[in-house]
């Protein structure tokens, strides 16, 4: 308690001699003032006696408080009640003025002396308030010299009053008193309950501070706080080793989210977190960049075989099961690792090597995690390519082409399938392989999309309108279409402004947008297109990822063979088992059955035997643009003259 009190003491000192040492100009010139009024009033001697004090006293507290008002050094409890005993010496000349006063024979001076000393009530109060040490210290003997005043007053020839008037003043300077003590007194529990209040604040700033750069689920540092503090240790080790990133996601995260509840994904999440945390070690930072992206930085990793020694060690701490209700909860996950260097000399090339090492590392069968090169790297998509692409969509560059879809029971054209390319104007005719992934990495599904729809329905108006009967015209319809409301909305209105061609429009969809999102979203969309007037084909059946029971939930027209089985009918007996199922069950179900692939007669053949009706594949012809599709629909019948047979095709 006493060594509490004595520090307290030591810091209002500090606080009093910066606030003294910061007023002397004020304090010697407001003296000079008074004195001249003391002369004035016929007090010469005394004024100028008074007026030596304040300098003298004034001389020996300047060094004392510019010692003490040196925050960022301690002072001694001696060098501290040196500064307290000459500040409160250095009242007692400033209120001396005052009581020189109050022996004036004139009214007027001694109302000026009053206010003189009320006027040294109002700065000790409002600049000591909240020092108890110096404020009472130095009111008391404020407080002392009105009652000397007073009675210097009574005993004043020229004021006679009553002893009883003489009384009252006294009582009523004694209220004013006890009210300034009061005042003062609540004045401080104000600021007490001030200061409570911002401490509050600034708890609550720090909290939300918090929550600001941390994962509220895992504890983890967010994007945001991750970004931060590895741009500040880039800055660090820029001239050393270097940082080090390894990014990775959680592969089959998503179907234990849609088994096993929300609940179970938070609990797979929060086990990830720890595990990393004693991972990375005191030298480390872990974050949770969104959804189930993590990211580690380390700044002790020496070599690319030291960082795929850690990376394994990630991938085992990621793939050890983890327990959830008597039950073990299993995840993967690939790692990309991006070393501080030339390559990745910024922020956003390191977060964009390891981004593009861990893509790498997913698409690859037998690796699980991969180090950035960017010379060994394909180069990534930049703004200037997406510009490229758009206006290559609104110039006319990327245009459908078809390929026939044929009646083997007509030998006639039934349709087409529309497939995009790129009329580029240096390149020549690209197919989709060189550039539907930039639009896939540049979030152009849906603009891509819009634009395919729109040409084809262009094409299919002009067909009719020259009386052409096209048939059914298939288009891949993208999983952004399916599963978000934007992608189908857009689809939807396009279709409503070709209300009458809704009969030649087929929208082809691929097994593994199953995996990519929620049944039930793409489900509904599905049923909002058939329900339109569109027929729905599931195409390259077999090869994905849907089961039989999307086949019984899932409402469709028609189902398309992969290439992969027709590929070897009449050589591998497997293939023609398979074929002949999956046609025996597109006929159970009541669905159109097209084989895509077609290349030789002997596939024709064995088809044809099987029951399949409609096939497709480059015996019939490839893709061809819109021109070429005139010039066929409008030849007679439009019937398929098959090309003479080529040694490969003899059974």
């Amino acid at each position: 308690m006493r060594r509490n009190r004595i520090d307290h003491f030591l810091h209002q000192t500090q606080i009093a001699g910066h606030i003294s040492g910061r007023d002397v100009a004020k304090r010697v010139a407001t003296a000079a003032l008074i004195t001249g009024v003391c002369i004035y009033a016929g007090f010469t001697m005394q004024a100028l006696v008074a007026m030596a004090f304040v300098m003298l006293l004034e001389i020996v507290a300047y060094p004392l408080n510019k010692r003490a008002s040196q925050f960022d050094q301690s002072i001694s409890p001696f060098t501290a009640i040196a500064v307290f005993i000459v500040n409160w010496a250095a009242m007692l000349p400033f209120l001396s003025f005052a009581i020189i006063l109050s022996h004036s024979a004139s009214l007027p001076f001694v109302l000026a002396g009053y206010i003189w000393a009320f006027g040294i009530f109002v700065h000790v109060t409002n600049t000591f308030g909240l020092l108890p040490f110096y404020n009472w210290s130095q009111m008391t003997p404020a407080f002392a010299t009105i009652f000397w005043m007073l009675w210097n007053l009574s005993h004043n020839p020229a004021h006679m009053a009553l002893p009883i008037e003489w009384i009252i003043t006294a009582a009523m300077m004694v209220v004013y008193i006890v009210n300034t003590f009061d005042t003062m007194t609540r004045q401080k529990d104000t600021h007490r309950a001030l200061e409570r209040a911002r401490e509050e604040a600034n708890i609550r700033l720090m909290e939300l501070e918090r929550l600001s750069r941390h994962d509220t689920l895992t504890g983890l540092m967010n994007r945001r706080a991750f970004d931060e503090k590895v741009e500040s240790l880039m800055r660090q080790h820029a001239n050393k080793l270097g940082v080090t990133i390894f990014l990775f996601d959680l592969d089959g995260f998503k179907p234990i989210n849609d088994s096993y509840s929300h609940t179970a994904g938070d609990a797979v999440l929060c086990c990830i977190a720890d595990r990393l945390r004693d991972l990375a070690g005191d030298d480390g930072l872990v974050a949770r960049l969104g959804g189930d992206e993590f990211a580690i930085l380390k700044t002790n990793i020496t070599s690319e075989k030291m960082a795929l020694a850690f990376g394994e060690k990630v991938i085992a701490l990621i793939e050890k099961p983890i327990p959830f209700e008597q039950k073990k909860l299993q995840v993967g996950g690939s790692v990309g690792i991006a070393r501080q260097g030339h390559h990745a000399a910024t922020l956003a090339a390191l977060m964009s090597g390891a981004d593009q090492a861990m893509y790498l590392a997913k698409q690859h069968p037998d690796k699980s995690q991969m180090i950035f090169d960017k010379e060994a790297f394909p180069v990534r998509a930049s703004l200037e390519d997406r510009n490229i692409l758009i206006n290559a969509m609104k110039d006319g560059e990327i245009i459908p082409y078809y390929q026939p879809k044929v009646s083997l029971d007509t030998n006639r054209i039934v349709g087409f399938e529309a497939l995009s390319r790129w009329e580029h104007p240096t390149r020549g005719v690209l197919s989709p392989a060189e550039f539907l992934p930039q639009i896939n990495e540049l979030g152009l599904q849906g603009e891509f999309m819009i634009h395919t729809a729109e040409r084809v329905l262009r094409n299919i108006q002009t067909w009719t309108a020259e009386g052409l009967d096209p048939g059914q015209i298939s288009i891949n319809v993208s999983e952004v279409t399916l599963a978000t409301v934007s992608g189908h909305n857009d689809l939807l209105a396009i279709i409503d402004r070709y209300p009458h061609l809704r009969q030649h429009l087929t929208f082809e969809i691929t097994e593994d947008i199953f995996i990519a999102r929620s049944s039930d979203v793409i489900q509904r969309s599905i049923a909002n297109f058939r329900w339109s007037g569109v027929r729905i084909s599931l195409d390259d059946f077999g090869t994905g990822f849907a089961s039989f029971q999307h086949l019984k939930d899932l409402e469709f027209d028609e189902l398309k063979l992969d290439t992969g089985f027709i590929r070897d009918l009449g050589i591998d007996p497997a293939s023609h088992i398979l074929v002949n199922g999956l046609l025996s069950m597109g006929k159970g179900l009541g669905v159109q059955v097209v084989a895509e692939g077609v290349e030789t007669r002997q596939q024709v053949k064995i088809l044809g035997d099987m029951g399949c009706h409609v096939v497709q594949g480059y015996l019939y012809g490839m893709a061809v643009p819109f021109s070429e599709v005139m010039i066929r629909l409008e030849t007679e019948g439009y019937q398929f003259v098959m090309p003479a047979p080529r040694n490969s095709d003899v059974a």
